[in-house]
């Protein structure tokens, strides 16, 4: 990365991004090796993408049988619940914030791992919280008013998760709560502590009275630590640790997929359970399987708490997955998402976790559109952002009034990492064009501009195929530069003045190879350059806060 465009992270938010390798075979259950990068000088077809798809841990996406769409279920910064609505299963698409924790109180902090449901026409969203003490985590739920996922919501809880008659006497640390439907009967199961302030974490399941109550004594499903894949550091030595079950039913089988190992560590990875008995609550029906079924690889590690689900042809499966981005201990992470398989035998098969970087095959998308040229958008609150990928930490992203904000520094960071942060048209593929914003800089000394001609957007600085365009307030520059999924290529600079306590308008037009950049009307750079010759635009910045307003493409 060149010193000018791409340099130090801010100050409290200093954590490298992985580095993307790309691999010779797209078989996902073979090694990955690298390959040639000469391949990747190419833009890729909209048939294919690559990962990390977005910021965040503990995924959680479902279809919605309502509308042509997916719906992502998502933390934001442990004090609220989002619901994203998207039409493909690699971009979360448009943010709705459903609820917002109080000021104080049990429920007030460190939201986890929501989960939406949908039982009984209505959709519920399991999530564990606490008051701000990690040992004072339970589970809570927030009940829809109604069938509109996007309405009104009501809170219920704490559920009763201990071991007393009434399952409160204590009441005991819960989180990552998931329902289990078998034979007509619900069952809610959930990563718990065997007693309070223990930190010792199993698996534990119990009937439903309803989707808001449990209505039995909680039930250990088994140990967790027979194996040495299962403790933290993977050393007799060290502690056991189940969590994040998640049901897979196939072919009229059940599986439980657990997390287990150290989420903060590479070491996390999937077991699994199987229901091989007809009662759930019985420990004896459940078979633990003597291998972990998922766990990392040299280019993608700290692998867990997946979902699953079929994707719009009801035929292939996909796995939604985080890992880690780098291998310090944190939780620092990012989704993955992967098409998984069935044995002949109906087993569940993962294969190796996807590299980061490495075209795949798409699922397909439920709906498309189709935009009308000049396509102009204000990015103004209450302006929506469907149709675009947002790809960088959440909590980085803020829509208002001026327009749309990257790069802003959150007042509670948490988990948060630097990365490039951009946003980026879906479903429009551009040769000839003009494209233009306005720039206002708030924060930092970086750049910020127009992303062009790309192809294949994953979170990270450099990862997409295509070119940026960019103004640097500090050094008074307008840079040019080629990016191939991996490194940045300055093609042109040109020293330029302008006052950054002003709003810059920046815009970029590409006939055929040549490519002029205009700062305020006036033309800045041009350079020739045929490596990518079409692909989608978005705007980004590197390493700053920058409000962006004004968009137009022609």
């Amino acid at each position: 990365m060149q010193a000018e465009v791409e340099g130090e992270f801010m100050q409290l938010l200093i954590i490298p991004f992985l580095i993307l390798v790309l691999t010779t075979s797209l078989a996902l259950g073979q090694d990955d090796t690298l390959r040639d990068r000469s391949e990747d000088s190419e833009s890729l077809p909209p048939t294919q993408f690559v990962n990390p798809v977005a910021e965040g841990a503990d995924p959680w996406v479902i279809r919605d049988p309502y509308a042509n769409r997916y719906l992502w279920c998502m933390s934001e910064g442990n004090r609220a619940i989002s619901v994203w609505t998207s039409p493909t299963l690699t971009s979360l698409g448009e943010r709705h914030v459903i609820w917002k924790t109080p000021q104080t109180g049990p429920y007030s902090k460190e939201v986890w791992a929501p989960e939406l449901h949908l039982i009984d026409e209505r959709w519920y969203v399991y999530f564990a919280a606490s008051d701000g003490k990690n040992e004072n985590h339970l589970a809570w739920v927030l009940q829809s008013e109604t069938s509109d996922v996007l309405g009104k919501w009501t809170l219920h809880g704490p559920f009763a998760t201990g071991d007393g008659s009434d399952g409160k006497s204590p009441n005991i640390w819960a989180i990552d709560m998931t329902v289990l439907e078998h034979n007509g009967a619900r069952f809610a199961i959930w990563s718990g502590w065997d007693a309070p302030g223990t930190d010792r974490q199993y698996l534990y399941i119990a009937p439903m009275k309803s989707p808001t109550e449990l209505s039995g004594p909680r039930v250990q499903i088994c140990n967790n630590a027979d194996f040495l894949w299962e403790r933290t550091e993977e050393t007799p030595e060290s502690r056991g640790l189940h969590e994040g079950p998640q049901v897979l039913q196939h072919n009229g089988r059940t599986f439980v997929l657990y997390s287990t190992a150290a989420s903060w560590l590479p070491t996390y990875k999937l077991g699994m359970l199987e229901l091989t008995g007809d009662n759930p609550l019985d420990p004896k029906s459940w078979k633990k399987s003597k291998e972990p079924v998922f766990q990392s690889t040299e280019t993608t590690y700290g692998v867990g708490h997946s979902c699953f689900l079929k994707a719009e042809n009801d035929q292939t499966w996909w796995h939604i997955f985080h890992a880690k981005q780098d291998r310090n201990p944190g939780w620092r992470r990012a989704i993955y998402v992967q098409p998984m398989e069935f044995q002949p035998d109906g087993t569940p098969e993962f294969g190796v976790p996807v590299a980061p970087g490495r075209p795949i095959p798409s699922p397909p998308s439920l709906s498309q559109r189709v935009l009308e040229f000049p396509f102009e958008l204000s990015l103004r609150s209450p302006t929506p952002l469907d149709g675009w990928s947002y790809l960088g930490h959440q909590q980085l992203l803020m829509q208002d009034g001026d327009g749309v904000h990257l790069g802003v520094r959150p007042q509670t960071p948490v988990n948060v990492y630097r990365s490039g942060e951009k946003l980026v048209l879906n479903d429009v593929v551009l040769n000839n064009f003009t494209a233009s914003v306005s720039i206002l800089f708030q924060e930092g000394e970086r750049d910020a501009g127009i992303l062009f001609r790309v192809s294949a957007p994953a979170v990270g600085y450099d990862s997409q195929r295509g070119y940026f365009a960019g103004i640097i307030p500090h050094s008074q520059l307008a840079v040019l530069g080629r990016m191939d999924g991996h490194s940045w290529k300055e093609l042109a600079r040109a020293h330029v003045d302008f006052d950054p306590a002003k709003s810059q308008q920046l815009s970029v037009s590409c006939i055929d190879d040549r490519i002029t950049v205009r700062l305020n009307g006036n033309a800045v750079l041009e350079h020739q350059d045929g490596t990518y010759s079409r692909g989608t635009a978005g705007i980004r910045v590197v390493d700053t806060h920058a409000v962006f307003s004004d968009f137009i493409l022609e």
